[in-house]
């Protein structure tokens, strides 16, 4: 099993890089080889961010991926930089609430996530982020939800410790929209 998944932004603070993070960490926890890998544009909030993550069972040879598997796609900048990207038959997970135009290819399965507004009704609008984790997590099974808990726990710790049950409530949701 080797799962390349890039997580696209297109621009910081919509909590991207905690995403893959978490992804990670969570994958380590199941026992499995990750690599996290950023790329940041000119500016930490307000540019371009993105991340790449390998999830396998053997060792990894590289963090890089020109045609990962799965995209994680939460505005339209990224849909239009990455869609080309994604492997025939790959995984597009699409954060509705700002991509506002259907994907371009046919021979890709799409799931799509109006993550932004599940957040706001869950009290949030940063755990848009975990929306779309969910969503990820219900298609792929690439991790288990109990290693996320795990990774969300040690990576939110003093006063972001408080969030740790909102996200958790977010990425149940984000499961819950992807079994439809």
């Amino acid at each position: 099993m080797s799962e390349n998944i890039l997580i696209a932004a297109g621009f910081g603070g919509q909590g991207v890089m905690l995403l893959g993070q978490i992804l990670a960490t969570a994958a380590m926890y199941d026992d499995k080889h990750s690599t996290w890998l950023p790329s940041y544009g000119p500016e930490m909030r307000g540019g371009t961010a993105n991340c790449t993550v390998v999830i396998s069972d053997e060792t990894i040879g590289s963090p890089i991926t020109d045609t990962p598997g799965e995209l994680i796609i939460m505005n339209i900048p990224s849909l239009l930089k990455f869609e080309s990207t994604l492997k025939k038959e790959g995984l597009l997970i699409l954060n509705t609430s700002v991509v506002d135009r259907e994907p371009q290819r046919k021979d890709i399965e799409i799931v799509k996530v109006n993550a932004n507004k599940v957040a706001e009704e869950i009290g949030n609008t940063k755990v848009a982020n975990m929306v779309m984790l969910g969503a990820y997590l219900e298609r792929t099974g690439a991790v288990s939800v109990e290693s996320v808990e795990k990774a969300l726990r040690k990576k939110l710790t003093g006063k972001k410790a408080a969030l740790i049950e909102m996200n958790l409530k977010a990425i149940e949701a984000g499961m819950k929209l992807a079994r439809k």
